[in-house]
């Protein structure tokens, strides 16, 4: 016996509002991860988009048709801005904004009160596009990220795909033609919408977990107010990169810079000041130097470089670089950016060279201080 499209909906939305508070008191409350925030959303959206459907063929389809349409774009925005905060920050309000915006005025412009298929066109291609979009998030991600963002990706693919024909079928045949009501009619789609809400729910719970446990390591290795690599951070990646290019018999230069004045910008300007000096300084680096480069905050106003492959006449010309990018940047706290002094040194192979090359480049930077500041002096024995 094959069930009425109202009866799938109803079974639809009991299957979301089970999923939603499995995952909400389940995976959201003890992870507080962006990524199962979106989630909870885009599963109570779903939930209420599709309870609005059950409507239609009353008094109220006029209303319901529309905003079915909108909740349920309004969810594949949710898997797009879920998918991307697992790697960026999330999408600014108006780009989520604009898809269901767009399809609240194609549904409202065609007549919902006596066509059930209102804004349909719209309504799909967003829904294609944005899952789509969902999934390229996914994918982007590092292969190694977790066991289950590859296969949830190529889900979410299809599911995209799906919209697309449904979409073309549409355009081209009409809601009513056989095709699109026996292949992508609503009964199929509530189907798979149903199927994939709960293979999607038990593997995004997984990725739910990852994103709080790469949280917490970036926590423990990032500098707050940098973005950099805090000390330690910086310390024990510079040692695996330092063996790895004793094997391969590389050289490599240490940097360690360091703002002039620093507290009288915090005593003229204030801690914000202060704080935006440094920032303006780790963006000068990080937009400088390439991404093979180590660069970690050091300890208050001194940051560290590694500079692999690099000797210390040319360390010397990149610290120049990154001065005069640090003065072009400019900055709204405060009138004029700090100058910086530089003390540079050689890493030799041997065991220790980390520790050896950090101490005669603090001599370096000590020297720097002492003839008048703005200005890179190489260690003893690093070049004149």
């Amino acid at each position: 016996m094959m069930l009425d499209t109202a009866t799938l909906r109803v079974a639809l939305a009991l299957v979301d509002l089970t999923l939603l508070l499995l995952f909400y008191f389940i995976t959201f409350r003890r992870t507080r991860s962006p990524y199962s925030g979106w989630w909870c959303m885009a599963l109570l959206l779903f939930l209420v988009g599709n309870a609005a459907y059950l409507m239609d063929g009353t008094v109220h389809q006029a209303w319901a048709i529309p905003a079915g349409n909108v909740l349920l774009v309004a969810g594949a925005a949710s898997i797009w801005a879920g998918g991307r905060s697992l790697r960026a920050p999330s999408p600014r309000s108006w780009h989520l904004a604009a898809g269901p915006a767009a399809t609240a005025v194609a549904s409202a412009l065609d007549h919902p009160a006596t066509n059930t298929w209102a804004g349909g066109p719209v309504y799909l291609g967003f829904m294609a596009l944005l899952i789509g979009m969902g999934s390229r998030e996914l994918f982007l991600l590092e292969r190694d990220y977790s066991r289950v963002h590859r296969p949830l990706a190529v889900g979410a693919g299809i599911l995209a795909v799906f919209y697309l024909g449904r979409l073309v079928v549409f355009l081209t045949k009409g809601p009513d033609s056989a095709i699109f009501t026996t292949v992508f009619g609503s009964g199929t789609m509530t189907v798979f919408s149903m199927i994939t809400l709960v293979v999607a729910s038990f593997t995004m719970a997984e990725l739910s977990y990852e994103q709080q446990t790469q949280d917490l390591r970036s926590r423990a290795t990032v500098d707050g107010l940098t973005g950099l690599l805090n000390r330690s951070a910086f310390l024990d990646l510079a040692e695996n990169e330092l063996r790895r290019l004793r094997r391969t018999g590389t050289t490599a230069s240490v940097i360690i810079a360091d703002l002039d004045h620093f507290k009288k910008i915090n005593d003229q300007f204030g801690h914000p000041a202060g704080d935006s000096a440094l920032q303006a300084f780790a963006r000068a680096c990080t937009g400088t130097v390439r991404s093979t480069d180590l660069i970690g905050r050091y300890g208050g106003e001194e940051f560290i470089l590694l500079l692999p492959g690099v000797t210390p006449e040319r360390a010397r010309e990149i610290a120049a670089d990154v001065s005069s990018r640090l003065q072009q940047s400019g900055s709204r706290v405060i009138p004029r950016l700090p100058t910086v002094s530089y003390g540079i040194a050689a890493v030799d192979a041997g065991p220790g060279s980390l520790d050896a090359a950090v101490a005669l480049a603090d001599a370096a930077l000590y020297q720097a201080k002492t003839l008048g500041r703005d200005r890179a002096e190489l260690a003893a024995g690093g070049g004149s």
